[in-house]
């Protein structure tokens, strides 16, 4: 459960897993993260170098996701079922949970 959680604590990385658990590219023929993954008004560059050295990495080894650096798409893991009942848990209850948990 500490795995779990550690993994969880960042948003970005709640939102990609949240964005898989909608919608999983390898299902159709667009494999990229669907656009309802919102980020906000800040500094994007310095987002995508946290999202490229930081937070794609860090669920890439939890294997929560497949990671592809050449196209930079993201797909389900084969670890990602382990963490599914926690991001639905959180996701039906979002109400319950401060704006920016997500």
């Amino acid at each position: 459960m500490d795995h779990l959680l550690d993994v969880l604590a960042n948003k970005y990385r709640r939102r990609v897993l949240v964005a898989l658990l909608e919608h999983n590219p390898q299902d159709d023929h667009d494999p990229q993260i669907p656009d309802n993954v919102n980020y906000e008004a800040e500094d994007l560059e310095s987002l995508m170098i946290n999202m490229r050295h930081t937070h794609l990495p860090k669920l890439e080894d939890a294997r929560f996701i497949e990671w592809d650096r050449e196209t930079n798409t993201v797909r389900k893991g084969p670890q990602f079922e382990d963490i599914r009942p926690l991001l639905e848990l959180m996701e039906n209850h979002a109400d319950k949970f401060p704006d920016d948990w997500l």
